[in-house]
């Protein structure tokens, strides 16, 4: 499974999310960008996510994954900070 088919399946299940996916094999990181964790801790954004993933790791598929979360504003400092926008 490529970075491509992580990133469709994520934001299918992940209604108003950006997903940014890079890694190849099994090793994938994630940048999350979505209002929908405004407020929730690391801990239940992680379990948002591994949620529609659990499968994939069970099999094989997806061995390790890295997040960042950011809201849509954090996001923007972000890039700012790094140049990137």
């Amino acid at each position: 499974m490529g970075p491509e088919q992580i990133k469709a399946l994520l934001e299918d299940k992940l209604v108003n999310t950006e997903v940014i996916v890079d890694g190849e094999g099994c090793n994938f990181q994630l940048i999350l960008v979505s209002d929908e964790f405004t407020g929730l801790s690391p801990v239940k954004k992680q379990q948002m996510v591994y949620a529609h993933l659990n499968h994939l790791i069970a099999d094989g598929t997806i061995h390790a994954v890295t997040m960042k979360f950011f809201s849509p504003a954090e996001w923007q400092q972000y890039l700012q900070q790094n140049g990137q926008q």
